[in-house]
């Protein structure tokens, strides 16, 4: 699940860029907005105020990714822990 919200997030963004203006209009572009805004939502609940509002959707990025990295590495652990063959 974290590795999808963060594979939409990047999506969004790179949307964001291309569809310039026009955003708020695509299709695609609120299919992303749906899964990512409990994220972002999230993200604006634990950040101190001094964030700007501008900057939540990196930040909640940034979040999703070190989660992903974090979740990886635990992985790993538990699989070398317990001796199992764990590739995917």
């Amino acid at each position: 699940i974290v590795e999808v919200t963060g594979f939409i997030m990047l999506g969004q963004g790179l949307l964001y860029v291309v569809a310039g203006k026009s955003r708020e209009k695509n299709f695609v572009y609120q299919m992303f907005e749906i899964v990512t805004k409990p994220v972002i939502r999230f993200t604006r609940l634990i950040t101190p105020r001094l964030i700007r509002d501008d900057h939540i959707p990196v930040a909640a990025f940034l979040l999703v990714a070190w989660l992903w990295i974090g979740l990886a590495i635990a992985k790993r652990y538990l699989c070398v822990s317990q001796g199992l063959d764990c590739l995917t």
